[in-house]
């Protein structure tokens, strides 16, 4: 929006109120529920940020009951409380030291030229391995040693996406370190920090690698969250976290300056506590991008994907169950299969047909493939070469794959600390990799093996609109074709699970959350978020449990409005 001259006094306030409540309601306009949250969920006359939305965040900056400035305040008083202290989560790598100037100069816009849209003035974190400007103060590691203080060329596409859109880039999340492709060890764990935990299960498994970005968007450290994924690293973190996670299809969203892992399966997207929230995220990073030529064959006009927030969208879809899938790697446990048994009866009450069993056409070749390892081991050799060899300068003299070897090595007290995180297996494997005729192969291979023959055979086979699996088994066909998921919370294991042992995390306890995951072809997000959405609309599962008492934050906006309290 341009800047609005002649408007003086309390002119400038009603024309921004009026300006962003027309951008509220034409996002909204699909919307069957309330705009703002039950007065349950506020504390006095502010949004209680355990649970506060972006649209609500917004209509609080637009009527003047609170700044950017006060909810950076209010996030960063948060972030103190439970990061380092108390539980220790570990949620967090890095805040940025800009935060503040940052909200302060997006205040003073929104009062001289109206805000740019409904990120405007509202905190996002970004996991460790997104890049942003050297010279704002933050780093990008992906948690690791070897590219402490290292400059990087310019913001990640999706990074520039946001501050374009008015967000401010309150901080870096903590993630498994080089996004769990260093080796085998606990989810959650990187050398700059430690490792993370679940705010649902004291010394619980976070799940990775965008373990951060899940952690603090559960108790609201910030409004939302970027993360990343290669095969689960988005959607398992939202599952374990009680969030909504987005996995696009590779290519909506730009990997430029984005710490790779693999070309043909890397994407990035928004984990946030609403189906709503990560819609409008969504609608902002997507996208093509001159700097990753994946971006170039998305469909031609991004939609916005707030217009897909249709409480009826189930309403005559038809939805498959991939059945035989759910013994993929015996990942689930009777009321994980129990939930999901019961949401698709919501969901037929809610209009659906539902198809099940609907397998995999090629079930048996889908859960004994190695192809997604070949390609994975020769992609992160040649992308991490490639961002290395990119960066303005390396401190730690790290120049490619061989040298992070070598530096892990070389620093063995900081980065392969035992007992359980001494592992760079995957380093080495890549590092002995090379782009052979197997590799090649293994590339269409994968392709076929999710897509053609696997997600879009399926749906084709049984006339679906999409499929439906327990979000635990459902990243892999996605991961190889490079489809969409979303997931949505669908579940708590019950209070009474016993606390398995913390090694050093707990692979369950109680309490513990779970989600559901709507799978489809290309490019296919709009469809997804709708079933999404309705879906959620009629069970609001993220609102049933909390995270346990001692990882909630207590500091709220009425402790910052006004300037009573400092970070």
């Amino acid at each position: 929006m341009g800047a609005q001259k002649g408007v003086s006094g309390l002119g400038w306030l009603a024309l921004v109120t009026v300006t962003v409540s027309l951008c509220i309601q034409a996002a909204y306009a699909d919307e069957q529920v309330p705009f703002q949250l039950p007065e349950a969920d506020r504390v006095g006359p502010f949004p209680e940020l355990y649970e506060a939305s972006i649209s609500e965040l917004q209509k609080g900056l637009q009527n003047g009951e609170f700044s950017s400035v006060d909810l950076v305040q209010a996030y960063l008083a948060r972030i103190e409380e439970v990061n380092l202290k108390g539980p220790a989560l570990r949620a967090v790598i890095e805040t940025n030291p800009s935060a503040l100037q940052q909200a302060a100069e997006l205040d003073n816009e929104r009062r001289t030229s109206g805000p740019r849209g409904l990120l405007h003035g509202i905190p996002i974190l970004l996991k460790d391995n997104i890049a942003t400007l050297h010279s704002e103060g933050m780093n990008t590691t992906a948690g690791s040693y070897a590219l402490l203080h290292s400059v990087v060329p310019r913001d990640a596409h999706v990074a520039a996406k946001l501050r374009d859109a008015g967000a401010v880039l309150l901080g870096k999340a903590s993630m498994s370190e080089w996004s769990s492709a260093r080796g085998t060890f606990p989810s959650g764990f990187s050398a700059r920090i430690g490792q993370g935990s679940s705010p649902y299960v004291p010394l619980g498994n976070p799940c990775g690698s965008s373990s951060g970005s899940g952690v603090a968007t559960a108790i609201g450290l910030a409004a939302a969250a970027l993360g990343t994924e290669t095969d689960g690293s988005i959607v398992c973190p939202s599952s374990f976290n009680n969030l909504v996670g987005v996995k696009p299809t590779v290519g909506l969203t730009s990997r430029n300056g984005v710490i790779p892992i693999s070309e043909h399966q890397d994407t990035v997207g928004p984990m946030a506590r609403s189906v709503a929230d990560a819609a409008i995220l969504l609608s902002i990073i997507a996208g093509p991008d001159p700097r990753d030529n994946y971006t170039l064959v998305q469909p031609p006009a991004v939609p916005n994907y707030t217009k897909a927030l249709n409480a009826s969208a189930l309403r005559g879809v038809r939805l498959g169950v991939p059945r035989r899938f759910f013994n993929y790697r015996n990942r689930l446990d009777e009321h994980i299969i129990a939930a999901f048994n019961s949401s698709l009866d919501t969901m037929r009450a809610l209009g659906a047909t539902i198809v099940d069993p609907a397998d995999f056409v090629n079930h048996e070749e889908l859960v004994v493939s190695t192809n997604e390892s070949i390609v994975i081991d020769v992609d992160l050799k040649h992308g991490l070469n490639k961002y290395i060899s990119e960066l303005v300068h390396v401190p730690t003299g790290v120049k490619d794959l061989a040298g992070l070897i070598a530096f892990n090595e070389a620093h063995a007290d900081l980065e392969l600390v035992p007992p359980y995180w001494t592992s760079q297996s995957q380093f080495i494997t890549s590092q002995n990799s090379s782009a052979d005729q197997a590799y090649y192969d293994a590339i269409i291979a994968n392709r076929e093996l999710g897509g053609k023959h696997g997600i879009d055979a399926t749906l084709h086979k049984y006339g679906l609109d999409a499929l439906l699996l327990p979000t635990l088994v459902s990243s892999m066909p996605a991961a190889i074709a490079g489809y969409p998921i979303v997931m949505v919370p669908l579940g708590f294991l019950p209070p009474d699970t016993p606390l398995a042992p913390a090694e050093p995390t707990r692979i369950s306890g109680p309490n513990q959350p779970f989600g559901i995951a709507f799978i489809g072809t290309a490019w296919k997000e709009f469809q997804l978020i709708s079933y999404a959405y309705a879906y959620e609309q009629a069970t609001h599962t993220r609102l049933k449990v909390r995270a346990f008492p001692e990882a909630v934050p207590t500091t709220q906006l009425a402790d910052v409005v006004g300037g009573r309290f400092h970070t």
